[in-house]
């Protein structure tokens, strides 16, 4: 963590899974200062008060800055002397999404432009934006917009050689707040049956340390505009579900089938065939480089680009499978699933 000697790191949308595991990850190392900006303050408070409980002795490296992204106002106030930022702040429920649309791209799309406005006139040296799967062919009203939002950090990336602009593209983060494993434990430990849109629809899956491991490979070796993924394996929601039964005790005989939500996708996509084309193979990473060509249309109708990587699209139908047994091994890695575990004894 050198990089982040003495450094002032900000997270915006930090009172969430994501905020929360950098702040367990960050905040014992020689870092100088994380400011959470959230517009919750509920969420702050019980942020403040869990990480005074929990680690007292570092605790007062946390700063919390009531704001919104959608003003651009409140993002200047609390970015003076920031020296790099994790932008997490999102609209990323899909359902709510496609009912409000309007919110989305108030948060996901003006709120990202705000944050790198702000970023680039107060000379902050790095973003990292946090996007998703749903943004590679998006038909949804949450995935649109991030994928707008990747599309804005990629053009504002051209207008700054002094501020490094990243994003980083990923799956279903495991027992992230919101998201289905701690319902279908909850149901369990109320006696019902679990409840599943569709038990052959298959998900990248990642714990929350990958998904802020991903973001500091992308902090780390990123360059202007790049848009960084995860070689992350999938499984079917079918196996998901039996992985939680076989380790809370739930009945997998009763599993019960809603289907399709508003918007969902039977698999997500991570790279598209056209991203594929420049992809860069960075081991347990791709790496998406911007297109730096200018906007001299008449350059297209004489050069193009005669090189492209073999790879094609990269989605959960196609990349590792896991069975019931590796999800459950999955799961047993994440400190959320010890601790409900440990409630049962």
């Amino acid at each position: 963590m050198t990089l982040f000697k003495n450094k002032t790191l900000m997270i915006t949308g930090g009172t969430g899974s994501f905020g929360n595991a950098v702040l367990n990850r960050f905040l014992k190392t020689d870092i100088g200062e994380i400011r959470v900006f959230s517009r919750d303050e509920k969420k702050q408070d019980d942020m403040r008060h869990a990480f005074q409980a929990k680690m007292p002795e570092v605790a007062d490296k946390i700063k919390f800055y009531i704001g919104d992204v959608r003003d651009l106002a409140s993002v200047r106030g609390a970015m003076h002397g920031v020296d790099y930022i994790f932008h997490a702040a999102a609209l990323k429920q899909v359902p709510s999404c496609e009912f409000f649309p309007m919110e989305a791209v108030r948060t996901n799309i003006i709120g990202t432009d705000n944050v790198l406005t702000a970023a680039i006139d107060e000379g902050v040296k790095s973003v990292i934006c946090l996007s998703t799967d749903k943004a590679a062919y998006p038909v949804n009203a949450m995935g649109l917009s991030k994928a707008l939002e990747e599309r804005v950090a990629v053009a504002k990336s051209k207008t700054t050689k002094t501020t490094k602009i990243c994003c980083t593209r990923y799956g279903n983060v495991m027992c992230s707040r919101g998201s289905v494993i701690p319902l279908w434990i909850d149901q369990i430990e109320s006696g019902k049956p679990i409840t599943i849109t569709e038990p052959n629809m298959t998900r990248f899956i990642m714990s929350l340390d990958e998904a802020v491991d991903l973001v500091l490979f992308a902090f780390e070796h990123g360059e202007n505009g790049d848009i960084f993924v995860q070689k992350a394996p999938a499984c079917t929601i079918g196996t998901q579900a039996e992985a939680v039964c076989e380790l809370f005790g739930g009945d997998k005989g009763q599993i019960k089938i809603i289907g399709i939500r508003h918007g969902e996708k039977m698999y997500e996509t991570l790279l598209t065939n056209e991203e594929c084309a420049k992809a860069v193979d960075m081991g347990e990473f791709y790496r998406v480089p911007s297109d730096n060509r200018g906007l001299n249309y008449d350059n297209y109708f004489t050069t193009g680009d005669e090189t492209r990587n073999p790879l094609t699209e990269f989605n959960s139908n196609n990349t590792a499978r896991l069975t019931v047994e590796e999800v459950k091994e999955k799961l047993l890695s994440l400190s959320y699933i010890r601790e409900r575990l440990a409630e049962k004894k």
